[in-house]
């Protein structure tokens, strides 16, 4: 497996029962990168099966399906693994009437989830946002250290990073850093 080969272990960090500080590889899933006209969203919406938001950085949510909105015009999709070649097709038969340029990314990148009490400390260690003020329900890129994510705030103590694979491992060393400062309240 191509994590593997980076040197990415993904061996689960908990750092005082998940409550606290919980570290672990996300679930595989279909990565696509969405570039569509803002106006035209309506009908990639209806092909994806989930509501495409129109304001940079918020999150829609439809059962298993997730689309961030990245700028005016661009979407980080993310579904179940099984329905990667649906949507495919389903946005194959909507090109004519509605011109757009959908990735599969799901190759490039891997996802980490980062729960707890303590997830925006962790976080934080390696990241200059202000964690604080991300809002629940809203995503963003940002730099983890040297490394470009996409940083989702599903709730007060759930985020999931969306990292380049060849970056995986170098993210990781950096969540487990923090678990050592987390676990020994720093």
């Amino acid at each position: 497996m191509l994590m593997e080969h980076h040197g990415f272990s993904g061996t689960p960090i908990t750092v005082g029962g998940e409550t606290r500080l919980s570290v672990r590889r996300a679930e595989d899933c279909a990565r696509f990168s969405l570039r569509i006209s803002p106006g035209q969203a309506g009908a990639a919406a209806k092909a994806f099966g989930c509501d495409l938001p129109s304001k940079i950085g918020d999150m829609a949510v439809a059962r298993t399906k997730l689309a961030l909105c990245l700028s005016p015009d661009e979407w980080l999709l993310l579904a179940p693994s099984e329905e990667g070649e649906g949507i495919v097709a389903r946005f194959a038969a909507l090109y004519d009437a509605a011109p757009h340029s959908l990735v599969d990314i799901g190759h490039r990148e891997t996802g980490i989830e980062v729960e707890g009490a303590a997830a925006i400390m962790a976080l934080s260690s390696a990241c200059a946002l202000d964690l604080t003020e991300m809002a629940d329900g809203t995503g963003t890129r940002t730099i983890l250290d040297k490394a470009q994510v996409v940083l989702i705030r599903r709730s007060a103590e759930s985020f999931r990073i969306e990292v380049w694979r060849s970056f995986a491992s170098h993210v990781w060393g950096l969540l487990e850093a923090a678990s050592h400062e987390v676990e020994l309240d720093l």
